[in-house]
């Protein structure tokens, strides 16, 4: 059945370039598909079922570049829509295809000319597949390689050590959670190769309505052997930290490509509001914020985020503080400062319609205290620490890392790499700091532990020169796992242990940091948390 589909496919793409019918833009209709021709110089032609809103032929400078078996679709594919098209004459003509379900309205646009498809979502409830994205299914003999991660995600030929998601090929540990980049930084992702050097990227302007904030990373591409796929991930309950918002997602973007890789911010969605699409909100209906973010340590990115129930936004500081926040929909926000992706400060704030309203903000962590010790940074990542420099793009049991331990480190000698990432329950626990003190305080001391995420229920517990500090309580679970998927950024617990007086001494002491859990396991999927800072300090 498969195979028959493509042969028609394969045949109706043949007799559209020999009949050379689809020349100019416009669209048909044959065979139970909506036929879409961008009319552009690099020909772009892509087929849409009138039943279930799949991509199920795309073809691009006449070469097919869908995989057979299986359509580009939203989430898993739609199984069913009502499937509607029009062209629009605007300040361009449009081809407008839209696919309706209960609780989903799908559209793709092509402008005439432009070998791009402008994609938005609009949603009132989450799939029940608990996941929105939208994945394109392409062909690895034309599109096999992956940018810019390269082949950390590249799966095929792998046998797999961790689920079905995670594996190892050629003695390298690989997963598609490991093509994934920072909301705040993102900007194309591509699949490409062949002969003319296509390139197919994806591209999201912004991401308003999806959840997780600034930081939040999720699948970007994966070539999986029998088809290279390349997403836009939504909602995804891969370590998630809020609920899924509903409303508008988009517009996104699948461009077509012969002359490289090309930037998001050079993308004019503007005119997207010509073409009728349910929860759209043009420039002019929306707001923004404006002020200075201070008291963030220095050398550290000030970052401000704003978000509710029904969008985030987010911006980077400059040097001097300023800030100017997206255009954002009217609503009261909570405001988020972070130096670097440690949070310090929040605040609420409303935004109006046609307004830049300007609210500063400003650090309510770094306050002063005698340091005796500090390891690491208040950064929201274990930048630095054993095997950072790796995880995003690889397992831990990968043979590229370096030993997990238990490891030793000795304050005023050890590197900072002596000092692990994460702390497994069954693999390096516990950590051990050793560290000379001049004089024993006088009073009582703060152990700080910071945190970025936490598998499994698993906190931190310390012990002091043998006094054993309070077990604290399980932190808010996230049913997801993290690290061995590249992730780190998690609700970000911070651990203070209050030392009694007369528990340091003068000269060498010793604290233990122990990952407890109220569950066991074994290995890379014991409970385990990652470390962001630990501070001795008075």
């Amino acid at each position: 059945m498969v195979l028959k589909k493509v042969m028609q496919l394969a045949v109706l793409s043949a007799s559209v370039f020999a009949s050379g019918v689809f020349g100019a833009f416009g669209y048909t209709s044959s065979g139970g598909n909506y036929i879409i021709d961008a009319g552009s110089a690099n020909t772009l032609v892509f087929s849409v079922s009138q039943s279930s809103c799949d991509i199920n032929s795309i073809t691009y400078r006449g070469t097919e570049l869908q995989y057979g078996s299986t359509g580009t679709h939203i989430s898993s594919g739609l199984g069913s829509a009502t499937v509607s098209i029009s062209q629009i004459t605007g300040s361009s003509k449009y081809i407008k295809l839209t696919c309706v379900t209960s609780t989903l309205t799908h559209y793709m646009v092509v402008r005439e000319g432009d070998s791009t498809v402008y994609l938005a979502t609009y949603i009132t409830a989450e799939p029940s597949v608990g996941e929105l994205r939208f994945i394109a299914r392409l062909l690895p003999d034309q599109l096999p390689y992956e940018y810019p991660y390269g082949v950390v995600s590249t799966t095929t030929g792998g046998t797999a050590i961790e689920g079905s998601d995670v594996y190892l090929v050629g003695g390298q540990t690989r997963s598609k959670f490991y093509s994934s980049t920072r909301f705040i930084d993102e900007d194309s992702h591509c699949v490409y190769g062949g002969s003319d050097v296509i390139h197919v990227c994806v591209m999201t302007p912004q991401q308003e309505s999806s959840s997780g904030g600034p930081f939040f990373r999720d699948i970007d591409s994966n070539n999986a052997g029998a088809s290279t796929n390349l997403y836009n991930y939504m909602n995804s309950g891969h370590v998630q930290t809020e609920s899924f918002r509903t409303g508008l997602h988009g517009p996104y973007l699948m461009q077509f490509s012969r002359s490289g890789v090309p930037s998001v911010k050079s993308m004019d969605v503007s005119w997207f509001g010509e073409v009728g699409v349910t929860g759209y909100v043009a420039a002019s209906a929306r707001g923004a914020v404006s002020g200075t973010a201070s008291g963030v340590q220095s050398g550290q990115q000030a970052v401000v985020h704003w978000y509710n129930s029904a969008a985030q936004y987010w911006a980077n500081a400059t040097s001097a503080g300023t800030f100017t926040s997206p255009l954002m929909k009217p609503g009261t926000y909570t405001m988020v400062l972070y130096q670097t992706e440690f949070k310090v400060a929040s605040a609420s704030v409303t935004v109006s319609a046609g307004k830049t309203t300007t609210m500063n903000i400003a650090s309510t962590f770094n306050t002063a205290h005698a340091t005796l010790f500090k390891i690491g940074e208040y950064d929201g990542q274990p930048k630095g620490f054993r095997n950072a420099d790796k995880f995003l793009r690889m397992h831990p049991s990968d043979g590229r890392m370096s030993s997990w331990g238990p490891l030793t480190y000795t304050v005023g000698s050890s590197a900072l790499s002596d000092f692990p990432m994460a702390l497994f329950q069954s693999v390096n626990n516990p950590v051990t700091i050793k560290f000379t003190l001049s004089s024993a305080p006088s009073g009582t001391a703060t152990l700080r532990i910071a945190t970025t995420l936490s598998f499994a229920g698993s906190r931190p517990q310390a012990t002091v020169n043998g006094w054993a500090g309070p077990a604290p309580g399980a932190p808010t679970k996230i049913d997801s796992r993290g690290v061995t998927r590249g992730a780190y950024r998690g609700y970000g617990e911070v651990y203070d242990v209050s030392i009694p007086a007369g528990t340091l001494v003068a000269g060498s002491n010793t604290i233990t940091i122990s990952s407890i859990s109220g569950s066991s396991g074994d290995t890379f999927l014991s409970p385990n948390f990652i470390f962001d800072c630990v501070e001795l300090f008075i």
